[in-house]
Parts: structure tokens; sequence; C-alpha cells
């Protein structure tokens, strides 16, 4: 893991749009997430968005921007923005989750380098690997059911 240096109550634009992006990386990055994007694809897109709004006004709240300025600036209603800071949407409650770990464990994003790419390649192919011989396991199985069901049913037929 790498550790970058990112204010958790940032002071202009720049550290404002770190905080942001470190917050939607982070909370996209949790395995439940990734695990709801994937099973609703059609959501997905909704999903993403949702968070990354969330994580928007999340960071400039803490640069202690008004809702209203907030709403304005992501083109959002108020109404939105004070959902998402709230908790009262399932984005803003994750990304609120994201940054109070970020200020118990520091800000920490695993980052996709291409070691890592390489071991889940790897893995993957270990992984295929055993598919395919429990595959061919599973085949050698059922051509076993098929010649005891064959045996049984001629025998049941010579049973008067």
């Amino acid at each position: 893991m790498n550790e970058i240096e990112v204010s958790l109550n940032p002071i202009g634009r720049d550290e404002i749009h770190k905080l942001e992006y470190c917050l939607l990386i982070g909370t996209l990055s949790k395995q439940e997430i990734l695990d709801e994007i994937l099973k609703n694809p059609e959501e997905r897109l909704t999903w993403i968005d949702s968070l990354a709004v969330a994580a928007a006004a999340f960071a400039r709240q803490k640069a202690n921007m008004t809702i209203s300025q907030i709403a304005e600036e992501l083109g959002r209603t108020e109404a939105t923005i004070r959902n998402h800071l709230t908790g009262k949407t399932k984005a803003g409650q994750l990304v609120r989750e994201t940054y109070e770990k970020f200020v118990k464990e520091g800000v920490k994003l695993e980052l996709f380098t291409e070691r890592r790419y390489d071991e889940e390649r790897k893995k993957r192919e270990e992984l295929e690997k055993e598919f395919s011989l429990l595959k061919e396991k599973l085949s050698v199985l059922k051509g076993k059911l098929i010649k005891i069901k064959d045996n049984l049913e001629s025998l049941s037929k010579e049973i008067p």
C-alpha cells in the first residue's frame, strides 16, 4: 500500500480535489461496493455517479463550503447534497465511512501496480487450471453415473 499526503480538512481547490478523489477511490475499492457494482450492471453508472457526488460534496464540506455553494458547484440540488452529507443516501454513508477510516488510519489507497496485476493474473491462471481439472473430473463422474443408471435400468428390466 502506498500512503499519500492528503489533507482531511482541505484548503484550496487542489486539496479539495485530492480528498475528493481519495474518498471516491477509497470507497470504490471496498469489496462490498465492487460486488454491488458488478451485481447490478444496469445500476453501475448510477452507483458510481452517486458515490462521486457524495465524495465531492463531503470533500467540499470539509473545506467549510456551504451546502448551497456545494450544490451550485456540483450542479445538484441542495436537497441532494444535504442527503449525501447527512448519510440519508447509501453513497453518503459509504463515503462517510471511508472518511472516518482515513481519520483513524491515514489515507491509504491500494494502487493497482504492475506487480499486483501480475500476481492477480497468476492467481487467475491457477484458478482457471483448477477449474478445468474440476470440469474434467465432473465429466468423468457424469459418464460413470450414466453407466450406473443404464446398468440399473437393464437390471430392472431383467427382474420379473
